[in-house]
């Protein structure tokens, strides 16, 4: 498994599971629970960052920049333009060509807006960013995002928050059959089971925030995720055993008449 990295662009990392930094009870168990997680990238949005906190800290002052890798994303963005602007404020602050592309298509729901996607993506390749964008589990809107140069795609499991799990595995299969980049799956991981299966449909990660940070104990759940994640990728590399319909003999007597004969 030490062979076994992901590439995001220019970028090498053992650790298949991303964890977010938002709705933590506080950010000491923010920071355990990301140690927790054996996770080595963190995602911060940048328009939610408060810059005048009065006690002269904020958010990127609890995350040690030598141990983990920040992917700045553009949460709160609802057109390209906005999350275009977002990805050079944080390539600014932060000093990095990583982004993660949220352009959000309906506040209730919180799907992104397909078009809006692929026009702030084309504009942020063009710019040479490394970019992760979040889409909809929509396998022809990841193809486009693929061709124009995005380094992954990130189709959602769920609505944002909601926890309910890979909802539609097909269409997530099908999205990783075809990519030639690295698929992660963004949003909707609630529980280790729910990490675990969509590993084993082969994606190549995961990114979670409100699963391990709304869990009555974050860092037991972070210490879960890592498990599961973990457990899921080496499932898929193994190749699970075919399913049947009947019942089949873990002893078969077939090779034990064969034995006692010889």
């Amino acid at each position: 498994m030490s062979a076994d990295v992901l590439r995001l662009g220019r970028y090498d990392f053992v650790s298949r599971l991303i964890v977010g930094t938002g709705k933590y009870p506080s950010l000491d168990v923010m920071q355990a629970a990301h140690d927790a997680s054996g996770a080595e990238i963190v995602t911060v949005a940048i328009r939610r960052i408060n810059l005048d906190d009065a006690g002269g800290r904020t958010l990127l002052d609890y995350i040690d920049r030598d141990r983990y890798t920040i992917l700045p994303n553009t949460a709160g963005c609802y057109c390209a333009d906005d999350a275009v602007l977002t990805a050079q404020l944080a390539r600014e602050l932060l000093s990095t060509d990583l982004i993660k592309l949220e352009v959000i298509g309906d506040a209730q729901t919180l799907y992104p807006d397909t078009r809006g996607t692929l026009v702030a993506a084309e504009r942020l390749v063009a710019e040479k960013f490394t970019v992760l964008p979040y889409i909809g589990d929509d396998p022809i809107a990841c193809r486009q995002l693929e061709e124009l140069g995005c380094a992954a795609v990130m189709p959602l499991a769920a609505p944002i928050g909601s926890g309910l799990g890979v909802c539609n595995p097909y269409s997530i299969a099908i999205i990783k059959q075809r990519a030639k980049i690295p698929v992660i799956v963004d949003a909707g991981v609630g529980t280790a089971s729910d990490a675990a299966i969509a590993m084993e449909l082969g994606v190549d990660a995961l990114l979670m925030n409100t699963g391990i940070a709304r869990a009555r104990d974050p860092v037991l759940m972070a210490t879960a995720m890592k498990h599961a994640t973990i457990a899921g990728r080496q499932a898929f590399l193994a190749g699970r055993m075919e399913k049947r319909l009947f019942a089949d003999a873990s002893s078969p007597m077939q090779d034990l008449i064969g034995t006692q004969a010889r």
